[in-house]
């Protein structure tokens, strides 16, 4: 039996553009049958919202902190209602 779907709003902040995360995660997300989205802010901050069973929202989160590539200093996290969506994308610039 699967497990209760939730969906989660994030702000990332640190060396987080220009590093390869909105498609480092969205290729996480899909390979953890996720849903979302992630955008590049302008004041260098990610934005990024995720559904889906917590236990792999939060592998996907500990995989993003162990990316040499990105740094993250700060996470932002709240939770928010489920939506009806498939896939996960970039967005942005």
């Amino acid at each position: 039996m699967a497990g209760t779907i939730i969906r989660k709003h994030y702000y990332f902040s640190g060396r987080v553009q220009g590093v390869g995360f909105r498609y480092k995660a969205m290729y996480l997300a899909r390979s953890l049958d996720l849903t979302g989205w992630a955008e590049n802010l302008w004041d260098g901050r990610v934005e990024m919202e995720v559904q889906g069973e917590a236990a792999r929202i939060s592998l996907l989160i500990s995989r993003l902190q162990d990316d040499r590539f990105i740094v993250i200093d700060e996470i932002e996290e709240r939770e928010i209602p489920v939506v009806e969506e498939r896939g996960f994308g970039v967005k942005g610039y």
